[in-house]
């Protein structure tokens, strides 16, 4: 147990305790299910008043009386079930700085949790346990939520768009159910997702927690647990705005909730509900069109990258492919691609599944292959269209990459994303696919493998002592090493003490050089290709990945997490 080490070890220096009356007091506190502070007073090792003044003095901090405090309950910004895990209780909130009373100081991953969900910076006052512990028990779970939902929501007014019918402006529900406590804690959880920057939110039920988690710059956090009694009260309110079958509980289902947050900011989220054993989990992704990056020379592409690219995509026809592993931001690349082509001499039609964000000037297509409209049907269509740029949502069968090349080769320039690992192997995978080598030659511009990674916060960015050895390991020539030095996040309350604050794209953009073309007739692997590739001044990944390390960009960490040695 972490933190009553670091509690026990304070205790031990200071002699207050022995070794084999720690290990007792562990031991009884897994026992019972309590704490270490708990067990201290149990055995008479110290009384409450005593206890806390010793924490008081040793961790620098005051001591706060409870019973003359009277807490307003409105600056609960923490879910109840989390103030019981690590006994805590909100006091004060004044800008951001969140006054919280608690029983044990040293706790400090607790205080850590509690800063990252609150997005506040945390002054600590101890308090006694018992009186901790009846403040805490004057409130029950319902109460602390609604507070904190009202508290969060204030006066936003959130409308739930109907997407089926234009002339409805909000899809609304009795005032019996928009009563509710789970409504507001719904509303809570799409708000403080859309405040946090979450690109996605997921509700997961487990055998005995209901866990709430959102992916935030790439990575899942833990933000709350709602009691397990509320389960099938979300997940069918969560049902009732995505216009799901809220009596279907065996079956995948898919949706979209749109979201009004004033006049002039919406913002959608798609919805997956997929039964598990112990419910059915929700995934929701959130497509905030205020966020949308369409400047291509915002993205982190490199000058020559970029000039590559540019070149490639206004070429009177040929396909430019942007490819890399789902979540990777192939979406926004290719919508900055369209936004460029997007003039009033240029016919652009899309097929996307689904369509995330809309575009004026663009005739986009939502492929639904329930009633037949698939990829394929659309880009058959599209061909009787007289277009000038075709985006093909994802190739993932040999029909549609067959119409995409055939369109390519007929004078259309083609836009198209594909999962592989990079830039070279995309050719063989479309060879693997059952086209011809000669034909994706042939019709392949330009081909973008991407990655995405996470920034250094620059409010807490600090160097750091990384060995020549493992500079050498993640691929930097030896010659250059005098030229790096790392950088990583301390981490700090602007980035919520996880070191990194935002994403930058990591790119491979490969031009298909005249020599790429003969290898790909010739039926060469990806290794030889890669080769030739580099060859001519392509960057693979990790080279790209490592200059941002250099540049300071991301950290040598985040460089090896996203990227492989090739």
């Amino acid at each position: 147990m972490q933190t009553a080490s670091r509690l026990g070890d304070i205790l031990l220096k200071q002699k207050r305790i022995t070794r084999e009356q720690l290990d007792l007091l562990l031991r009884e506190s897994k026992l019972h299910g309590d704490t270490l502070t708990a067990q201290l007073v149990r055995q008479n090792i110290f009384n409450e008043r005593e206890l806390v003044a010793f924490m008081a003095r040793s961790f620098g901090c005051p001591v706060i009386d409870l019973n003359k405090v009277e807490v307003d309950e409105k600056i609960s910004v923490i879910p109840a079930d989390v103030l019981r895990k690590h006994m805590v209780l909100p006091l004060k909130k004044t800008g951001k700085v969140l006054q919280l009373a608690v029983i044990d100081p040293y706790n400090i991953n607790a205080l850590d949790e509690l800063a990252f969900i609150s997005g506040c910076k945390i002054e600590v006052l101890i308090a006694s346990e018992t009186q901790l512990n009846k403040k805490l028990n004057e409130f029950n779970d319902d109460e602390l939520h609604l507070a904190q939902v009202m508290a969060e929501l204030g006066a936003i007014d959130v409308e739930v768009i109907d997407t089926q019918e234009e002339d409805i402006d909000e899809y609304s529900l009795s005032a019996e159910i928009e009563a509710a406590p789970v409504v507001k804690l719904v509303n809570l959880i799409l708000m403080d997702a859309i405040k946090r920057g979450a690109s996605d939110i997921h509700l997961e039920p487990y055998e005995k927690i209901l866990r709430v988690r959102y992916r935030i710059d790439g990575v899942l956090h833990e933000i709350m647990r709602p009691n397990m009694a509320m389960r099938e009260a979300i997940v069918s309110r969560l049902k009732i705005l995505a216009r799901l079958d809220i009596s279907e509980r065996r079956l995948p289902q898919d949706g979209r909730i749109k979201l009004r947050l004033s006049r002039a900011k919406t913002v959608d989220f798609r919805v997956s509900v997929l039964p598990t054993l112990f419910g059915e989990k929700v995934v929701m992704r959130l497509l905030d069109p205020s966020s949308l990056q369409l400047d291509m020379t915002k993205l982190g592409y490199d000058a020559q990258s970029l000039a590559w690219l540019k070149e490639a995509i206004h070429q009177p026809d040929g396909m430019v492919l942007v490819t890399g592993p789902t979540g990777s931001g192939k979406t926004v690349s290719l919508y900055s691609a369209v936004s460029e082509l997007n003039q009033p001499g240029v016919n652009i039609s899309t097929a996307e599944d689904p369509v995330e964000f809309n575009f004026m000037g663009i005739n986009q297509v939502n492929v639904n292959a329930d009633i037949g409209l698939d990829f394929p049907a659309a880009l058959r269509s599209f061909m009787r269209q007289d277009p000038d740029v075709i985006l093909i949502g994802e190739i993932r069968d040999h029909e549609t990459a067959a119409i995409g090349i055939k369109a390519a080769l007929t004078g259309h320039m083609v836009l198209a994303t594909l999962h592989t690992n990079d830039a070279p192997s995309t050719m063989t995978r479309l060879v693997n696919m059952g086209i011809e080598s000669f034909l994706v030659g042939s019709a392949i511009n330009l081909i973008s493998a991407q990655r995405l990674a996470r920034c250094i916060c620059p409010d807490c960015k600090t160097e750091m002592n990384v060995p020549q050895a493992a500079l050498i390991d993640a691929g930097v020539p030896e010659q250059d090493i005098a030229d790096y030095h790392p950088m990583t996040g301390k981490g700090c309350q602007t980035c919520n003490g996880t070191g990194c604050k935002g994403r930058t794209g990591i790119y491979q953009v490969m031009p298909v050089f005249d020599e790429i073309r003969e290898a790909v007739y010739a039926g060469k692997n990806s290794d030889v290709i890669s080769a030739i590739a580099v060859s001519k001044g392509v960057k693979t990944l990790r080279m790209a990945a490592l200059e941002k390390v250099q540049s300071g960009d991301i950290s040598l960490e985040e460089c090896l997490r996203v990227t492989v040695e090739r």
